[in-house]
């Protein structure tokens, strides 16, 4: 989120930029165990947790995974504006394209993949979700990545088996604007998931598809312009209106 700061910085904005639980580990380092068992309710928690330190609402913004887990602390406090980049659903959003389901059943691959912690691999990040940096740019991207938590994988794509429906949000409890952004070539949360993740909130959901871009809307050739958008965006929804 290096270059959205900067964006939202230079606005005069208060910024944080928090690392989820057992993420703040060296690149290539093993991650501690805990981690495999690491539920999408626990990293809303401790972001949750985070608000309640703040003097006002936030604007939260979240990218993927951080898009579902804005969404689920939305319905917890009081939150001034969402931005979902190329969010992950919440539980009970049906996939809308056929890679979408046949990544979610790769997964077992992996073996007994939702207790214990999933490494990234270099082939899946730099064709689905790297696709478009430059070649030099992609490898040096990678190198950031950290593993992931095996069971809040579990609770995004195998949800309809999650008995605790971890991911679930109740949409009538997110009372902000919210504003879903998606890469029109994405294939890991695509245009048309991402948009019905935006009709789930009525009026208060707007849906923006970003020309020529996919997944990593967060760093690829284009990310200005769009960051631009949100940062207009936002003032737009959390500006005083004027009598």
């Amino acid at each position: 989120m290096d270059g959205y700061r900067q964006v939202f910085e230079a606005q005069g904005a208060k910024v944080s930029v928090p690392t989820l639980r057992h993420h703040d580990t060296i690149p290539g380092q093993r991650a501690v165990k805990a981690l495999g068992l690491t539920s999408t309710l626990d990293y809303a928690a401790d972001i949750e947790a985070l608000v309640r330190t703040m003097r006002e609402p936030p604007v939260i913004i979240g990218h993927s995974m951080g898009g579902l887990v804005a969404q689920m602390v939305a319905t917890r406090v009081p939150v001034k504006a969402l931005v979902l980049l190329a969010p992950s659903s919440p539980w009970g959003t049906l996939p809308t394209t056929h890679w979408e389901i046949m990544s979610a059943q790769g997964l077992y691959l992996a073996g007994q993949f939702w207790n214990k912690p999933l490494r990234p691999e270099a082939w899946i990040a730099e064709t689905h979700a790297l696709d478009l940096l430059p070649p030099g740019e992609r490898e040096a991207t990678f190198a950031r990545f950290v593993p992931e938590s095996g069971l809040a994988t579990f609770e995004i794509l195998h949800w309809a088996m999650d008995v605790r429906r971890a991911s679930f949000v109740d949409a009538r409890k997110v009372t902000c604007p919210v504003l879903c952004v998606a890469g029109a070539y994405d294939r890991v949360n695509p245009p048309k998931t991402v948009a019905s993740i935006a009709r789930r909130y009525r009026e208060r959901g707007e849906y923006f598809e970003v020309a020529n871009a996919s997944h990593w809307l967060i760093g690829e050739p284009g990310w200005e312009k769009t960051a631009r958008y949100v940062r207009e965006w936002v003032s737009n929804v959390t500006s005083p209106v004027s009598a």
